[in-house]
C-alpha cells in the first residue's frame, strides 16, 4: 500500500508575490492613524503573521484601539485593491509555482494544503484570481488559528487528510513558517525568493532557490 504524502504551502512570499499588495495596503493604514510607516523589509519580515500578531510587532506601543483601527484599515485598502486591480495581475505567482503545483497534484498519493496568514475571504478571492480552485485539499487560514509559528494549522492538516507527520512537508518563505513545520513534526523546506533572507530560515531542513528544485527535494526527502 502506497504511503499517503502531505506538501502544505505558505502564499504570500511563497506561491505569490503580493509585496506591492502588502506594501500599499499597510502604507494607508498607517496613514489612516496617523503614524509613520515602517521601512520595507520590517513591514515585509512579519507577513505570514496574522494582522493582529503583525500590527503588534510592528507597534508595540500602540493601543489596543490603535492596533484594531490598523488591522481594519489594511482589510479595507486590501479588499479595495483586488476589486479595482484584480487578483492575478498585481500578485502574479513566482515562477514555476504553476508547474509545480500541477506535478504535484497528479500525483495520487500527494495531498496538496496552503496555511496562510491570509483570512477565508482573502485565500478564496486568491484561489479565484489565478485559477486554483480545487487544487488544495485542506486550506488552513488565520480566521480559525492562532498566528504563526503555532502549529495548530499544520496539525489541523495533518488530520485532515489523514497523513502522519513524518511524511509531510511544509514550504515556506519566512522563519515563522519553519518553526511551525517544526512545532508539528513536519519536515521543512525554505524557499529564498519571499520575504525572509534565506540566512533567517535556520529551521529549515533546506532552502531551495526555484521551484524547478522541489520535485527532486521531496523525492530525496521520501526516499
Amino acid at each position: 500500500m502506497t504511503e499517503l504524502k502531505l506538501v502544505v504551502f505558505d502564499v504570500d512570499g511563497t506561491l505569490v508575490d503580493s509585496q506591492a499588495d502588502i506594501l500599499g495596503a499597510m502604507s494607508f493604514a498607517f496613514d489612516q492613524v496617523g503614524l509613520k510607516l515602517p521601512d520595507r523589509d520590517t513591514v515585509l519580515g512579519i507577513v505570514g503573521l496574522s494582522l493582529d500578531v503583525a500590527f503588534a510587532r510592528l507597534v508595540p506601543d500602540a493601543s489596543v484601539s490603535i492596533r484594531n483601527k490598523l488591522v481594519d484599515a489594511y482589510k479595507g485598502s486590501y479588499r479595495r485593491g483586488r476589486v479595482e486591480k484584480g487578483t492575478s495581475l498585481p500578485s502574479p505567482l513566482y515562477p514555476g509555482a504553476r508547474d509545480a503545483l500541477k506535478h504535484l497534484s497528479g500525483v495520487d498519493e500527494i495531498f496538496l494544503g496552503v496555511a496562510t496568514g491570509k483570512s477565508r475571504r482573502g485565500l478564496n478571492k486568491f484561489f479565484e484570481g489565478h485559477g486554483l480552485e480545487g487544487v488544495f485539499q485542506t486550506q488552513q487560514v488565520s480566521d480559525h488559528h492562532p498566528s504563526k509559528p503555532h502549529p495548530s494549522m499544520l496539525l489541523t492538516a495533518l488530520e485532515e487528510v489523514g497523513v502522519e507527520a513524518g511524511s509531510a512537508v511544509m514550504v515556506g518563505d519566512t522563519s515563522f513558517d519553519m518553526d511551525m513545520a517544526k512545532a508539528a513534526g513536519m519536515a521543512a523546506i525554505g524557499v529564498s525568493w519571499g520575504y525572509h533572507k534565506a540566512s533567517a530560515l535556520t529551521s529549515a531542513d533546506i532552502v531551495i532557490d526555484e521551484f524547478h528544485d522541489l520535485r527532486d527535494v521531496l523525492v530525496d526527502m521520501w526516499s
